[in-house]
């Protein structure tokens, strides 16, 4: 007797498909709420500028079938071949722009990281510090509503490398890992710390939910987490990204905690960044020393992909950093429409 396939499932926790910014977004939007294949130009994908709104989002939403899905979309649609071929165009665009924009890369983890374990003395570009010494309120609610797309799914698409790694690197992953999703505390999971800071800054804590406000360049940061942990042949890349992440982490988010006592966002805003201070801290020396040496020792032929993937966060960021201050400094939101004043 042949045993049943699959009942299609849809996902109800997920957020809901947003509004679509171009051609290409809007094709990803339609085939996830008809239930049809996307229907764009031919072409279409290579005349796109692979850091617009248009393709960002596209790319965005088709992740996020990987993640939670969305309201009301079959969960079959993760694996649709005609998203998935589209998915891939557009990757492909996205790593020749990277690749066309780092010509000059880091080619080992020395040279990717050293000027990263040095604090620079001049601070006056730092987004983090303009948030401590003369950040207003609604500033900090603008940036948790941004950041919100990657802390309300933190750690998950780091996840991803654990099954690619072996022996000491996996161990210090996954220790690291286990830390990031509260070590066995569902109310310490970073992700949760981070509704909990929302809440306090008076800002809706559901998954997506700023998603629709969330401008390509703060799209283009968290896709690349996706980019990098969906395939296999970039575990370098990605494990270069999450110890990029790590190692500039914690004076970040001391400087951050700083901004919101000074404001008086609440405790739980405070405490989000208070907790990684210490804990990104020693995360940085366990990434360092033992993820990234571990793979190394496994696998010495990605240490240029290890420094690619921290080059490629490091030019993202900035840039997100860049929009950020001169929407500030024309006095107008960062976010693509402003979040209601709490």
């Amino acid at each position: 007797m042949t045993p049943p396939g699959p009942s299609a499932t849809t996902t109800a926790a997920g957020p809901c498909p947003v509004e679509g910014r171009g051609e290409l977004s809007c094709a990803v939007t339609q085939a996830l709420r008809s239930g049809g294949p996307p229907v764009y130009a031919t072409g279409s994908v290579l005349t796109a500028d692979p850091w617009g709104e248009d393709l960002q989002l596209a790319l965005y939403l088709l992740y996020e079938l990987h993640y939670r899905g969305f309201d009301g979309v079959d969960d079959e649609r993760e694996w649709d071949p005609e998203l998935l071929r589209l998915r891939q165009s557009m990757e492909t665009r996205v790593l020749h722009a990277l690749r066309t924009e780092l010509p000059d890369a880091p080619r080992t983890v020395e040279e990717a990281f050293a000027p990263l374990l040095v604090e620079p003395v001049d601070l006056s570009g730092s987004l983090s510090h303009h948030l401590e010494t003369e950040g207003e309120l609604w500033q900090l609610r603008e940036y948790a509503a941004l950041r919100s797309l990657y802390h309300l799914k933190e750690a998950d698409p780091h996840a991803w490398v654990i099954p690619r790694l072996t022996g000491r690197a996996k161990a210090a992953m996954v220790a690291i890992e286990y830390d990031e999703f509260g070590a066995g505390r569902a109310d310490r999971i970073h992700a949760r710390l981070f509704a909990d800071l929302m809440a306090d800054l008076e800002l809706d804590p559901a998954y997506g939910r700023y998603l629709d406000r969330a401008p390509a360049p703060l799209l283009a940061t968290v896709n690349l987490m996706s980019l990098f942990g969906l395939h296999r042949a970039l575990r370098g890349a990605l494990v270069g990204h999450f110890a990029c992440v790590e190692v500039t982490s914690s004076p970040g988010s001391r400087r951050l905690a700083k901004a919101l006592r000074r404001c008086g966002a609440g405790p739980a805003a405070e405490h989000f960044y208070a907790e990684h201070v210490e804990a990104d801290a020693v995360h940085e020396q366990v990434v360092r020393h033992e993820v990234i040496g571990g793979l190394l020792a496994d696998e010495p032929d990605l240490e240029a992909d290890i420094a690619f993937g921290c080059a490629a966060t490091v030019l993202l960021e900035d840039r997100l950093a860049t929009h950020i201050r001169e929407a500030w400094d024309q006095g107008r939101s960062a976010l693509r429409s402003p979040v209601p004043g709490p």
